[in-house]
């Protein structure tokens, strides 16, 4: 049947969710990194790559989401595998800032946790809907 939905409802709501609790995770991150340099003995050497890290995170964001969201509205499975493909590097700079990162907080960990299972519940139903898109 040519005039039925594909789209996911609950995929285009966690685009959203997932757009508004980035904003305040990168916001939230760069404070602790501005905190952290302040009150930690931050090396110079190191500040610079964990910041790096945040901002080419931030720019992978953008068109992670909007080629998402376009891709699920449009039913369009290229434009969601490439947003799935920007997922998989947001999830390797997530687990940088988890796990590598000069100072790991605890707030850190669980920001960073609560990110990941968000990609992860993203990359499943993106995932589901390419499949639906392509059946």
């Amino acid at each position: 049947n040519s005039s039925s939905q594909l789209s996911s409802l609950p995929l285009q709501i966690l685009f959203y969710v997932n757009g508004i609790y980035y904003i305040l995770y990168f916001l939230a991150t760069l404070a602790m990194i501005v905190y952290k340099s302040q009150v930690f003995s931050y090396p110079d050497d190191f500040l610079a790559p964990d910041l790096a890290v945040l901002f080419v995170m931030a720019m992978l964001e953008v068109p992670r989401l909007y080629l998402g969201c376009k891709g699920n509205l449009r039913e369009e499975e290229a434009a969601l595998g490439l947003s799935l493909g920007l997922t998989v590097g947001s999830v390797v700079l997530s687990v940088y800032l988890l796990a590598w990162q000069t100072y790991v907080l605890w707030a850190d960990v669980v920001l960073t946790a609560v990110l990941l299972c968000a990609y992860g519940l993203e990359s499943g139903l993106k995932v589901m809907a390419i499949a639906a898109f392509v059946s």
